[in-house]
């Protein structure tokens, strides 16, 4: 998959899904008043160019070298010592993790004051077999209840959850992974209402967390 992931750099460094949207600026937002964070699985950079454009001293990490992290990492097993973030935040990427439990106990572990998570939540079967069928490495998209779940078990308080739903080229969408012909076509189809005139609508979750109290 690192390899994969590496091949795909500049079509997540020129990604209209990835490169704005409202989750992206609440993200940002969220960080406020926190002075250093890593950025977990970073891809196309974009949460760690608009973090460092707030003024954060931002760190990221991936496990594919080609998309040309400051520390090649898997998010299960984060290098770094416990509190060494103040805050650690993770974008549309969880849903390829394949321990998405363990990975946010290592963000939490690293994180001196808050989590913030961004991903995909879950929507159904038919959009999970699209998701499969559009990239193999696509593990699973989460309900809320199971976020929720997740942060807990991390040690973390829930302080805020905010849904949002998120627009794109769909053409795009496909082309980024490689996926065409009739997997293309029945990816389409398992969509369903979400494609409307060449773009797909996916709802989002954003979760902020902090480490014992609120943030």
């Amino acid at each position: 998959m690192t390899d994969i992931w590496s091949d795909r750099r500049q079509a997540y460094v020129e990604s209209d899904a990835h490169r704005g949207g409202d989750d992206l600026e609440l993200l940002v937002s969220w960080a406020a008043g926190g002075r250093t964070a890593l950025d977990v699985a970073t891809g196309g950079g974009h949460v760690a160019r608009r973090l460092r454009a707030a003024g954060l001293e931002v760190v990221t990490t991936d496990a594919a070298p080609g998309m040309r992290p400051d520390v090649v990492s898997r998010a299960e097993h984060l290098p770094f010592a416990d509190g060494s973030f103040d805050v650690v935040a993770c974008r549309t990427a969880a849903h390829h993790f394949a321990d998405v439990r363990a990975a946010v106990r290592e963000m939490a572990r690293v994180s001196g004051d808050r989590v913030l998570l961004v991903d995909t939540v879950h929507m159904g079967d038919d959009v999970e077999q699209a998701e499969m069928l559009r990239d193999p490495s696509h593990v699973r998209n989460y309900t809320d209840a199971e976020w929720a779940g997740i942060v807990v078990e991390a040690g973390l308080v829930l302080d805020h959850v905010v849904f949002l739903p998120h627009t794109f080229d769909l053409a795009a969408w496909l082309a980024r992974t490689g996926c065409q012909g009739e997997e293309a076509e029945r990816a389409v189809v398992l969509l369903g209402e979400r494609v409307a005139e060449g773009r797909l609508t996916l709802d989002k979750i954003a979760i902020r967390a902090g480490k014992g109290s609120e943030v």
